[in-house]
């Protein structure tokens, strides 16, 4: 089957669970309630589907391997510590937590620079190691998990009440605000990613392969690094952190596309992406009746998906 006719199966797929979450149970009475609240979620999902897809591809290109995620850095644990720190500083009603807007600019602009004060110690050696890196950030994502674990046991009841919403994955609370902040902000990142394209083409070879045929190494790296880092952002704002997602995903798109080409490996793995989390959520309302959620389900299945890896040695 070629790659066109599987992107267009999984974009019906996508569209076919959007339409059920959307148009099941409608009438004429309800409408204009269900439509306000049903429309945002699936925007959102879509949204952080696209964010979580990308992201993971991007960064496992670069790294030239298939077991890594942005997770790994550590971005997941430095939002959630920056929640704790905003929290902690001002209080569980301070305008840096009720305003959507301004909790989420806080956010990215601690992560970006965060990535860029990583990215400079790793680019001052003559020699950088992408392992070296990966290894730091590792360390200081279990130093970020470590700390917030920490002010949430001392902090006040009511504002670990306020920060409890951030620090796990929610499909059924979002903020219908940054929907439509993240909405334009995702589409310019994507576009940025679609456009390095051809290079990461090159960039999977290897990164010697990739000097060799031309390529700004560091330039493209520390693009692809910091846009992942705005992904991670999106993704994590709208529904909270979900650790294995993104390596399901990406391997799915990867084994079902049989494709070296980021064109097409962007598309998928988004598709993927939505599909999987529309499917997933309409299947925890519906048939399970949401007696567990869709992030239990995408952690089991994708630390099972993550040890078969390791097992099989399939990690390049």
């Amino acid at each position: 089957m070629q790659d066109r006719t599987k992107l267009m199966l999984l974009g019906v797929v996508a569209s076919v669970f959007a339409a059920l979450f959307i148009g099941v149970g409608l009438n004429a009475d309800n409408y204009q309630y269900f439509l306000s609240r049903r429309v945002p979620k699936v925007m959102a999902m879509i949204l952080a589907g696209v964010a979580i897809g990308q992201s993971a591809l991007a960064f496992q290109t670069i790294t030239n391997n298939r077991i890594l995620t942005p997770s790994i850095m550590g971005f997941d644990a430095l939002y959630m510590f920056t929640q704790t720190i905003v929290v902690v500083a001002f209080g569980g009603l301070s305008s840096y937590v009720l305003n959507d807007y301004l909790n989420f600019s806080l956010s990215v602009v601690v992560m970006l620079a965060f990535s860029m004060l990583l990215f400079s110690f790793y680019f001052k050696s003559n020699t950088p190691n992408l392992m070296v890196l990966l290894l730091l950030g590792v360390i200081l994502g279990q130093l970020f998990g470590s700390i917030s674990s920490f002010l949430t046991m001392v902090m006040d009841p009511n504002d670990f009440a306020a920060l409890q919403q951030s620090m796990f994955a929610s499909f059924n609370n979002i903020k219908v605000e940054l929907v439509y902040l993240c909405a334009p902000l995702l589409i310019l990142i994507s576009a940025c990613l679609f456009k390095l394209n051809r290079i990461l083409d090159v960039f999977w070879l290897d990164k010697d392969n990739a000097t060799s045929l031309g390529i700004d190494v560091k330039k493209v790296t520390m693009q692809v690094l910091v846009l992942s880092a705005c992904l991670i952002a999106i993704s994590t704002a709208l529904v909270g952190p979900i650790m294995f997602f993104g390596l399901l995903v990406t391997n799915l798109a990867r084994e079902m596309l049989r494709s070296y080409q980021h064109r097409v490996l962007l598309l998928g793995v988004s598709l993927i992406s939505v599909a999987s989390l529309l499917a997933g959520q309409w299947v925890v309302e519906n048939v399970f009746g949401f007696s567990t959620t869709l992030s239990v389900v995408i952690n089991f299945i994708g630390g099972i998906y993550f040890l078969s890896m390791l097992l099989r040695n399939k990690i390049v």
